[in-house]
């Protein structure tokens, strides 16, 4: 690979639209290494790019670096098919929950009552208190 085709931090960065001090925190957890470095300075290899838009779609799937870090150092990512099966459940939920809040909100938008008066709202409110001494969710 010709220098002119590796890549600074800083077009590394641009290229997606990232701020140079990411990916040197990426890079002190393990999750991309310089290819070389030339006067100190980090030159990142074609093989980057893949690297670093592996970990942008990682964290957009909602995965934290510490569970990217272990799934990417794998030799086979399918090593980690327990974190990989919470986190699918925790998406489900996720999705769960913001379905129910589309739904509540789109009732809003077409319901005549106010808020308040709504009977289905005042259901979704009566529903959200907790009994007395039940311990408080976050």
């Amino acid at each position: 690979m010709k220098s002119s085709e590796e890549l600074t931090i800083g077009e590394l960065a641009e290229r997606f639209g990232l701020a140079t001090h990411v990916l040197r925190h990426w890079e002190s957890m393990g999750l991309i290494e310089p290819a070389r470095r030339a006067g100190g300075q980090r030159r990142y290899g074609q093989d980057a790019l893949a690297r670093v838009a592996l970990i942008v779609m990682g964290k957009e799937a909602g995965l934290g670096l510490r569970e990217l870090s272990a799934v990417l150092s794998a030799p086979d990512p399918m090593d980690h098919r327990d974190l990989l099966r919470r986190h699918v459940v925790e998406l489900e939920q996720r999705i769960a929950r913001a379905r129910a809040a589309k739904d509540l909100i789109e009732h809003a938008l077409a319901c005549p009552h106010r808020f308040a008066d709504c009977p289905h709202a005042r259901e979704q409110i009566a529903a959200r208190i907790p009994p007395a001494g039940a311990p408080a969710r976050a």
